[in-house]
């Protein structure tokens, strides 16, 4: 593990303070600690002791003009060294009109970092303007916190879900913060300032390689994720990453520690509070951006579904409807069955949606069966597609589906292909010109079976369904021919219709079909 060291936010670096105008005056020169002079300043100390480190508790800026320097300065430095002074300051002109070589090269052996000042200064400003910035950094980094924790306070008490939250640590910082469950799937993405491509791409195998954390919240792996963990009744459930801005903005500070840590613990009031679980809200919410098209990129949204561990590009894609009584229940074994194959999400009044991304043409037809046999009821498979953006194709023609073949019956499969006449009207059983039509049609039919406890209807109906071949037709009603004949008779003089006629009979079928699509039970939980 990669462990880097985060800035604290109530501090100065050497570079700072070296950029102070009143260090400038003094023509500030480095010899030594080049590359150290991101440490940071926790205070200033002017010195001219032969052994000032009993004097430092480690992180002090050490101003001196060298009149108390021993003999030996090898050790000086040393001890200088171990106390963990941030740097040394020597001003030239009063004791040396250079800096020792002992000294040099005690500091570079040591990484201390030594510059020398070519002109003489006040130190006495020196200190001033530090120990204002450092007061002013604390200040500040105080009234972070106050805003942090009244940020996320208000979140927790107000029941924000995790999206919000996550995007409140994307917000406050400007960076990309994820949150990933266990199996190193994204669920929530906020980029901040930077790209969801950017962030999430290739996340699993980047991730993968990111070790957690062995304190609460640390920097770690190559690419230095800040990461802490996210816990949930006393156990870790997953983890918060917060990702650099840029290459060239790789620290972090203490106030990114901080909010990181004070979103985990928002998040996990949040999952106690809500009965939805993060993966199921995470795909639900990625399957609704497809469906309805609310995304930035396409780019994008393939991104945040192969993050959620359903690779999508060179796959098939085919919409699949289902409605069942206990949707809970099968929202779960859809899940198991369909991992990393398909987006699952409760869609409301229109059924379960499965998003099924598959390698081979035609591949949607055993996982829809075994869509079908997992719920027992009828699924109805929308068009196959190639690309993202034609999936609300196949969405819409998996509605017209839904909408047309009644949900009773035995698990099967239903395309397009299934849709015939009676299906065409079941989807029209609302339509009030298709109700008048039949009624038009079949109203004094209607009415004679009522007055005379007959079932004419269903006569007419195997009349019509055997194309006009009365033998057919009195085989499939049960009856004799001289009575289907009579039927026939009274069902003609009933509606003043001529049965020999094509044209009539046409009539009457699509009457009888649209009624039967009137009559059938309406869709559990539609309309």
């Amino acid at each position: 593990m990669q462990v880097v060291r985060v800035s604290d936010g109530g501090t100065v670096t050497v570079a700072e303070v070296l950029a102070l105008p009143v260090l400038v005056r003094g023509l500030p020169k480095i010899l030594a600690g080049h590359d150290r002079l991101d440490r940071h300043v926790r205070w200033v100390h002017v010195t001219e002791w032969e052994h000032p480190a009993s004097a430092l508790r480690g992180g002090e800026l050490v101003l001196t003009t060298g009149f108390g320097f021993p003999n030996r300065l090898e050790e000086w430095a040393a001890e200088f060294a171990d106390i963990g002074a941030a740097a040394l300051v020597l001003e030239l002109g009063r004791r040396f009109q250079e800096a020792p070589y002992e000294l040099v090269a005690a500091c570079r052996a040591r990484g201390v970092p030594l510059i020398v000042l070519q002109r003489g200064i006040k130190f006495v400003d020196v200190t001033q303007e530090v120990h204002a910035m450092i007061l002013t950094g604390q200040v500040r980094t105080l009234r972070a916190a106050q805003h942090v924790h009244d940020t996320f306070t208000a979140l927790s008490l107000r029941g924000a879900g995790a999206d919000e939250v996550v995007r409140a640590a994307a917000t406050m910082t400007g960076r990309a913060v994820v949150l990933e469950n266990l199996a190193h799937q994204a669920l929530i993405c906020a980029p901040g300032e930077a790209m969801v491509e950017d962030a999430l791409n290739r996340w699993e195998e980047r991730s993968r390689v990111t070790p957690s954390p062995t304190e609460r919240t640390e920097v770690c792996g190559q690419e230095g994720w800040l990461v802490t963990a996210v816990e949930f009744r006393g156990q870790r459930w997953g983890r918060l990453a917060m990702l650099p801005g840029s290459t060239a903005e790789q620290r972090f500070h203490t106030d990114h520690v901080m909010v990181l840590e004070r979103a985990a613990i928002a998040l996990t009031l949040s999952r106690l509070t809500h009965e939805t679980r993060w993966e199921e809200q995470a795909q639900r919410d990625a399957l609704l951006d497809v469906l309805e098209q609310r995304h930035l990129s396409w780019r994008d949204t393939r991104t945040k579904i192969t993050a959620l561990g359903v690779p999508t590009h060179g796959r098939r894609l085919a919409v699949v409807l289902v409605c069942a009584a206990d949707r809970d229940a099968l929202l779960d074994k859809l899940r198991a069955r369909l991992e990393g194959s398909a987006l699952v999400g409760d869609l409301g009044e229109r059924g379960i949606g499965v998003l099924l991304a598959y390698r081979e043409p035609g591949g949607w037809r055993p996982l829809a069966t075994d869509i079908s046999e997992l719920a027992g009821a009828p699924v109805y498979v929308g068009a196959e597609v190639g690309e993202l953006s034609e999936v609300a194709r196949s969405a819409a023609e998996a509605e017209q589906i839904a909408d047309a073949v009644p949900p009773v019956g035995p698990a099967a499969v239903h395309t397009i292909a299934d849709i015939g006449l009676p299906q065409l009207f079941y989807s029209l059983r609302d339509d009030p010109r298709v109700q008048a039509y039949a009624e038009r049609q079949l109203a004094a039919l209607l009415a004679y079976d009522q007055d005379h406890g007959t079932d004419l209807l269903t006569t007419l109906r195997h009349y019509l369904a055997s194309a006009g071949n009365k033998s057919i037709a009195a085989r499939r009603s049960h009856l004799s021919r001289q009575a289907l004949y009579q039927r026939l008779h009274i069902i003609e003089d009933t509606l003043r219709a001529d049965l020999e006629s094509g044209d009539c009979r046409a009539q009457l079928h699509v009457a009888i079909a649209a009624l039967d699509a009137q009559r059938a039970r309406h869709r559990p939980g539609r309309a």
